[in-house]
C-alpha cells in the first residue's frame, strides 16, 4: 500500500485548521441579507414608497411584479427598473376586489414561475373630522387599507403552502395605527387594524414557513404625501421638531427594512411590527427640550 507522504508529513489538526478556514471564507461569502432570486410582488408599486421598495428590490436581484389601480404610474417604474437592469412585470389590480388579488398573484407565477415575498404598500387615506365623514368615505378607506391587505395576504399565503416553500409576507402600516390619528380617522383605525392581521397571520400561518411582519413608517416626504400631512409650513415645522433624528424618512428609508425583512437575516422573526419613524417626540417634551 503506498502512503502519502505529503499527507503523512502533515502536522497535526493542519487539515481541520484548512476546512475551518474554508468554511469561514464561506460564511463570509454568503450574503444572509440577499433577496436575489427571490419573487416579490409589490402593492401600490407604481408611486412613491412602492416605487422605492420595487427598485431596491430589483437591483438587488429579485424579479419584482409592481401592481396598483392606474396602469400609467406602473408603466414608467417598469421601464425605469428594466433599464437598471431589473426584472419588472406589472399589473393592475383592485385591491377591494379578492378575485384580482387572486390573479396577480396568478400573473407572478405566469412571469417568475413562483412567489417568494409579498409587500402590502398600497393605501388610501381621507382627511376629514369624524363628524364630516361619510359612511361611503369611511367604507373606501378601510376597504383598500385593511380588506386590500387580507385579500393580497391570503393570495400569497395560498401560493406559498402550494409551493410547500414558505414565504414572506410584508405589511406597511403607520405610526398613525400604532397612535392614533385624530385627523386621519378611517386611516389610522386601517392602519391598526393591519397590524394586529399581521400578528394574527403571523401564528395562523406559521406552521407553513410563512413569516407575516409589519413596517409601521412616520412622516415620510413623498410627492403623494406631503400636503396632506403638512398642509402648511407651520404644522411641518411643528412635525419636523417631534423627530428625534432631527428629519423626515426618506422612501429608501422604508425600503431597506423590507429587504431585511424578507432575507434570510430575519427567517426567525414574525409577527412583530418595526417602527421607522426617527424617533418620536412628545409634544409637551418638544416644549421641556425647547425645541
Amino acid at each position: 500500500m503506498k502512503i502519502n507522504r505529503a499527507a503523512r508529513a502533515q502536522p497535526r489538526g493542519t487539515a481541520h485548521a484548512k476546512s475551518m478556514k474554508q468554511l469561514r471564507r464561506f460564511l463570509a461569502l454568503k450574503d444572509v441579507f440577499s433577496v436575489e432570486g427571490k419573487v416579490t410582488v409589490v402593492t401600490g408599486g407604481g408611486t412613491g414608497i412602492g416605487i422605492a421598495i420595487a427598485r431596491e428590490f430589483a437591483v438587488r436581484g429579485a424579479p419584482v411584479l409592481i401592481a396598483s389601480r392606474n396602469a400609467a404610474h406602473l408603466e414608467p417604474v417598469r421601464d425605469d427598473i428594466r433599464k437598471l437592469g431589473g426584472k419588472c412585470e406589472m399589473f393592475v389590480v383592485d385591491v377591494r376586489d379578492a378575485a384580482k388579488c387572486d390573479s396577480m398573484i396568478g400573473e407572478a407565477i405566469s412571469h417568475f414561475g413562483r412567489l417568494d415575498v409579498m409587500i402590502n404598500n398600497h393605501g388610501g387615506s381621507i382627511t376629514t373630522p369624524s363628524l364630516n365623514l361619510s359612511p361611503n368615505g369611511w367604507r373606501a378607506v378601510v376597504a383598500i387599507n385593511l380588506d386590500g391587505t387580507f385579500f393580497c395576504s391570503k393570495a400569497a399565503a395560498r401560493q406559498f403552502i402550494a409551493q410547500s416553500t414558505g414565504g414572506s409576507i410584508i405589511n406597511l402600516s403607520s405610526t398613525s395605527g400604532v397612535h392614533g390619528s385624530s385627523t386621519m380617522l378611517p386611516y389610522a383605525a386601517s392602519k391598526a387594524g393591519v397590524i394586529k392581521l399581521t400578528e394574527s397571520h403571523a401564528g395562523e400561518w406559521g406552521r407553513y414557513g410563512i413569516r407575516v411582519n409589519c413596517i409601521a413608517p412616520g412622516p415620510v416626504t413623498t410627492e403623494g404625501a406631503a400636503a396632506r400631512i403638512w398642509p402648511n409650513e407651520e404644522v411641518k415645522q411643528m412635525m419636523l421638531r417631534s423627530r428625534a433624528l432631527g428629519r423626515f424618512g426618506t422612501v429608501e428609508d422604508v425600503a431597506y427594512p423590507c429587504i431585511f425583512l424578507a432575507s434570510e437575516a430575519a427567517s426567525w422573526i414574525s409577527g412583530a411590527t418595526l417602527v421607522i419613524d426617527g424617533g418620536n417626540i412628545r409634544p409637551a417634551e418638544i416644549v421641556q427640550m425647547g425645541l
